[in-house]
């Protein structure tokens, strides 16, 4: 059994990967809930077949016969447990060249990493903490030599520490759109051949290195367990976005050069009056180090070590979804269609048992994705969008959900089972839908 424990009690990327209405409407819409429990387990069987056979999980996974049967939870939980160990055998063949030139490539650009392991390795897996460096804007050489000081910068207690080079030498060189894409492959490949823990992975970033942090941890906040910004500026970003996402902040007080501490004092207090609305979210840390300028002479560590006590919030009752101008598809428990993708947009859904409350702009309908982990898959549940009833019913398991999620990222602690669309009446002309 896959087991990412967490200590908060609480992809190949597919971005192109299609989902057509009608099998939205098979998975969403089944009110009369009866699983036969053979047909679960001969699908589970032909599955175990299947990958034996071909010894992958690819889109076409998805689109076999026994795909879209209705599954038991033992069978869901045993489907993707099947799914991963193969996947993950697949990722090692496929990535093993990557890893150990330690380089990921993405058309014409390439990002070169360091890493090093301290401690011993947990039973529930490694730490990972992925650090960017200062720069931007400035020749390579300099670029270069930022990244040379950020492989010493910090120790870890425990954990994998890796120091990547970003791509270009741009001034925004850790918050360009290519960014996101390769931390998550990044992320995968430290999952498989490090056995990190996919629900403890840090970012942090000094500098430059912390403008990346201000503007990824918003963005990529279902994918990291804490977040900690070092004498960096947020630009135009928002920190709606951290509702489930402990954020640690460090900057000097005399770091005056583009307001960076004036900038720093504001997110301080917008953080701490977000808190003070919604006590359950929006952790954080916020510090101004008195008489330092832009090196704070490595005071800034204490935060790796205050980010290692969080666990990633897999599924949290609330969240907050804010679109920056690098948009995303899927955040925590919900997905977009392609055409509901939107710069700026802002989506807030809560959970409160078996009823999902969502408020999204106008045209705008988010899938719900579903897992036996947060809700009980056998009973009905409520999905209202914009204060209207969408969904009344029990969603149906199947294992094409179960391989579309899993290969939107190579996460298996985040792969759901189900899914339910709030469009009310999906139709050939209401697109193809994004699915994970």
């Amino acid at each position: 059994m896959i087991r990412f424990q967490s200590n908060n009690a609480s992809r190949a990327n597919l971005a192109s990967l299609l989902f057509c209405a009608g099998c939205i409407c098979s998975v969403a819409v089944n009110s009369a809930h009866a699983i036969d429990s053979q047909a679960s387990a001969a699908a589970l069987n032909d599955l175990r077949n299947y990958l034996a056979r071909e010894g992958n999980v690819t889109p076409e996974t998805a689109t076999q016969a026994f795909a879209d049967t209705a599954l038991t939870a033992d069978d869901a939980r045993a489907v993707i447990e099947a799914l991963w160990q193969t996947r993950k055998e697949q990722l090692r063949e496929e990535r093993q060249a990557e890893f150990q030139a330690k380089q990921l490539q993405q058309g014409d650009l390439s990002m070169p990493f360091d890493y090093t392991v301290f401690g011993d390795k947990p039973a529930a897996g490694r730490s990972l903490f992925i650090s960017m460096h200062g720069g931007g804007g400035a020749p390579k050489r300099v670029n270069d030599q930022q990244w040379e000081n950020q492989k010493k910068l910090y120790q870890l207690d425990e954990g994998v520490y890796v120091a990547p080079r970003a791509p270009t030498d741009s001034w925004n060189l850790w918050h360009q759109a290519h960014i996101d894409e390769l931390f998550t492959r990044l992320i995968t490949d430290f999952v498989v051949f490090e056995e990190v823990n996919p629900n403890r992975v840090y970012i942090t970033g000094y500098s430059a290195g912390g403008d990346g942090v201000y503007q990824l941890a918003p963005r990529m906040a279902d994918q990291l367990a804490a977040a900690g910004m070092m004498a960096g500026h947020p630009n135009e970003t928002s920190p709606l976005g951290l509702r489930n996402l402990p954020f640690a902040l460090h900057v000097g007080a005399l770091d005056a050069a583009y307001d960076r501490n004036k900038v720093a004092g504001q997110w301080k207090e917008k953080l701490a009056e977000l808190q003070r609305q919604d006590p359950d979210g929006y952790v954080h840390d916020a510090q101004l180090h008195e008489g330092r300028g832009h090196w704070m002479n490595r005071e800034e560590a204490a935060a790796l070590k205050w980010m290692a006590q969080y666990d990633r919030q897999r599924f949290p009752t609330k969240i907050v979804w804010v679109q920056d101008d690098v948009t995303h598809h899927r955040f925590y428990w919900l997905n977009l269609t392609d055409a509901d993708v939107r710069q700026r947009t802002e989506i807030i859904a809560s959970r409160d048992g078996q009823t999902f409350s969502i408020n999204a702009p106008e045209g705008i309908h988010p899938q719900v994705l579903l897992s036996d982990e947060f809700v009980d898959l056998d009973q009905p549940l409520t999905i209202k969008l914009n204060g209207e009833q969408v969904f009344a019913g029990t969603p149906t398991r199947t294992i094409s959900v179960a391989v579309r999620t899993l290969l939107d990222r190579d996460d298996p602690a985040m792969t759901f089972s189900a899914m339910v669309s709030t469009a009310i009446a999906p139709t050939a002309a209401s697109e193809e839908s994004r699915t994970p």
